[in-house]
């Protein structure tokens, strides 16, 4: 198994709980290699997973859980409008699998709110995607795996993919090999 370095040196993303570990990492060269990813995370998603989407602002997160999520409701889906729930600070999705709930963290000012949110709930039931974590920081479910996206400073289209998690991680592991690109 590849465990690359966590880089922690950007001061506006949160490191990582105490205990997690890069299971994977892979160069995703724009935004159709980011969404042909989340096609294949999708396929392993379950009901009850929680993926943590950590970047910058533009750093691809929304794009990944769009696609995530128009994978997820299948055929229909491509043509599917999905907001961004920066707003609402949530958007659900009924799919054949599961619901789906996308978060965006960003406008918490105290990660108790997730609770009133009924996030805590829906990550025991839903597939959760969750825009912002580090506003939850370091209270992130043991059972979550993040997805890191950070652009390399010399190619602003390229995105670096890594997969962060506790060791053990049932859905880091079931996640590690679509990180693994051709």
């Amino acid at each position: 198994m590849n465990t690359p370095a966590i880089p922690t040196n950007d001061p506006e993303l949160a490191p990582p709980p105490t205990g997690w570990i890069a299971h994977e990492s892979c160069a995703l060269p724009g935004p159709a290699a980011t969404a042909a990813l989340a096609q294949v995370v999708a396929e392993l998603l379950r009901p009850g997973d929680s993926v943590l989407l950590q970047g910058q602002l533009g750093a691809g997160k929304s794009h990944f859980a769009r696609a995530v999520i128009r994978a997820l409701l299948g055929p229909d889906g491509q043509n599917t409008d999905i907001p961004s729930p920066s707003f609402t600070l949530v958007q659900s999705y009924d799919t054949p699998l599961a619901e789906v709930w996308h978060a965006d963290l960003y406008r918490l000012s105290d990660p108790y709110e997730v609770i009133e949110l009924g996030l805590d709930l829906a990550m025991e039931q839903a597939i959760c995607l969750i825009e912002w974590p580090d506003r939850i920081a370091p209270d992130w479910p043991a059972t979550a795996a993040c997805l890191r996206l950070e652009t390399p400073p010399q190619t602003p289209e390229m995105r670096i993919a890594t997969l962060i998690a506790l060791p053990g991680c049932e859905l880091a592991r079931r996640l590690a090999p679509a990180m693994v690109r051709p």
